[in-house]
């Protein structure tokens, strides 16, 4: 350990002195920053690290960019745990640092972030696109996530990168705030693996396609590439997105259910049914039939919750900007456009739109047949899309208007009046900038002030908030 080793005493002018794990910590960080910005290996702090790894009982392939985390999870299985909340770590309960334990964490911290955030360049094959895909499922899992949360599609967490520090000789700081940034560039880096694959190829093949793991990304390609695949490769195609929706439309299913939902209706009779019998009332209500002679309580009658809640018909325009901008949007809104048309008394809408306009009412309690009819792409026109939903408003008090955009729209002034006159007539328009997992995007300044000023403000976020709002007013 003579490379990363300090001698303790000899600090000149009372400086302090770095203790042998601070060294070691600033090695390890310092041979990671060395090789996400240059491929090439500095011998010194390879040397170093291997050194320092061996010192603290940790496999030196964590060293190895080529080594996956599964593979050194495979080999070393006592290791998983250790990545779970990795960068995310409780504080000692004396409030001090346990510096031996962070040696450990940057050690595997490293070995996470450079196989996420060093991709390399050239062709990428569906083998290294799924170990990506695994390596960015442990990272999620370090930041305290569920993989496939930050990446978008999978109904994602906030958060942020876990308090590892930058091991600098500070404590490790508090990064929560960065996780929304966290997850779009995960994207943006998946989106760059699958642009570099021969996806046409890869599709062709069923074993290479067998591979694949379903991803915003990927879902994204192959709505594009939808158009210009056939047989086999179109098989595996449609095979991969009705995979990611099912997994998609579970995750959002759940999160309506437990959205807020109406008023108990105790105008309909309780069900009588186990489930629904009120234990406690039943009590309560039998007392004057106990007998303390016999120590029994005698029960005349049984009381039961009411769980029927009071639903008004309601009818749901869902306008869905398609522009290339907008691909998350598309298919969250069309996954959660089939969940609340399979709601009672729910009457679900769903016009897709660039420069022209689609009525896919007609699948729209389909996610899947849906996304196959949509064309993604081209400019953005809204008011095609508000000359298609504008007559679907037949009862203004009933109905809600759920417009999702980035609003760069070429005919500002004309669309944004039609929408004011939508909000003015009674029903209830629900501007939103974004409905994505990771919760970030882009809204025209001036639409954004005009909604404000209007008293509809755009709702930009987490897609929770869509379901929430919806929810609150549906049901």
């Amino acid at each position: 350990m003579s490379e990363v080793s300090v001698v303790e005493g000899g600090a000149e002018d009372g400086a302090p002195v770095p203790d042998s794990d601070e060294n070691r910590r600033q090695v390890l960080y310092w041979r990671l920053l060395a090789r996400l910005f240059d491929p090439e290996e500095q011998a010194s702090l390879e040397s170093a690290s291997v050194a320092v790894v061996e010192d603290i009982g940790l496999p030196v392939a964590l060293l190895d960019p080529a080594t996956s985390v599964d593979s050194v999870v495979q080999r070393h299985p006592e290791l998983a745990g250790e990545f779970d909340g990795l960068m995310t770590p409780e504080p000692d309960a004396d409030g001090g640092r346990d510096r031996a334990a962070e040696v450990r964490r940057a050690a595997l911290a490293s070995k996470v972030l450079l196989n996420v955030f060093s991709t390399g360049s050239g062709t990428v094959t569906a083998e290294q696109l799924a170990r990506w895909q695994s390596d960015a499922g442990w990272l999620e899992r370090a930041l305290g996530c569920r993989p496939g949360e930050l990446r978008g599609g999978r109904a994602g967490a906030g958060g942020g990168v876990g308090p590892t520090g930058t091991g600098f000789g500070t404590p490790a700081p508090d990064l929560s705030r960065l996780i929304p940034e966290i997850g779009p560039e995960l994207g943006s880096i998946e989106a760059g693996l699958v642009r570099r694959m021969h996806l046409r190829e890869v599709l062709a093949d069923p074993a290479l396609a067998s591979r694949l793991t379903p991803s915003m990304s990927l879902i994204e390609q192959l709505l594009r590439d939808k158009n210009n695949l056939s047989g086999v490769a179109l098989a595996n195609a449609k095979a991969l997105i009705r995979r990611y929706v099912d997994e998609v439309t579970e995750v959002l299913r759940t999160q309506v259910e437990k959205a807020t939902v109406g008023e108990l209706d105790r105008s309909v009779p309780p069900k009588r049914v186990f489930r629904n019998l009120d234990l406690d009332r039943t009590i309560w209500k039998n007392l004057t039939n106990w007998d303390p002679e016999e120590e029994r309580l005698y029960v005349d009658r049984l009381y039961y919750r009411h769980t029927s809640r009071k639903t008004t018909p309601q009818r749901l325009i869902v306008v869905v900007d398609q522009s290339g901008s907008m691909v998350d949007s598309m298919v969250n809104c069309t996954i959660l456009a089939s969940i609340f048309a399979g709601l009672p008394k729910v009457d679900v809408h769903l016009i897709a739109y660039d420069t022209q306009a689609l009525d896919l009412t007609p699948w729209a309690h389909d996610p899947f047949e849906t996304l196959l009819r949509t064309q993604l792409g081209g400019g953005t026109d809204g008011t095609v899309a508000m000359a298609l939903a504008q007559p679907k408003i037949a009862e203004p008090r009933n109905t809600v208007v759920v417009w999702i955009s980035d609003f760069y729209e070429w005919r500002t002034d004309e669309l944004f009046e039609s929408m004011a006159a939508i909000h003015r007539s009674g029903a209830k328009f629900i501007p939103v900038g974004s409905v994505t997992s990771s919760g970030r995007g882009s809204v025209n300044p001036w639409f954004r002030e005009k909604f404000k000023d209007l008293g509809t403000p755009v709702i930009s976020g987490h897609i929770k908030k869509l379901v929430h709002e919806l929810k609150t007013f549906l049901t």
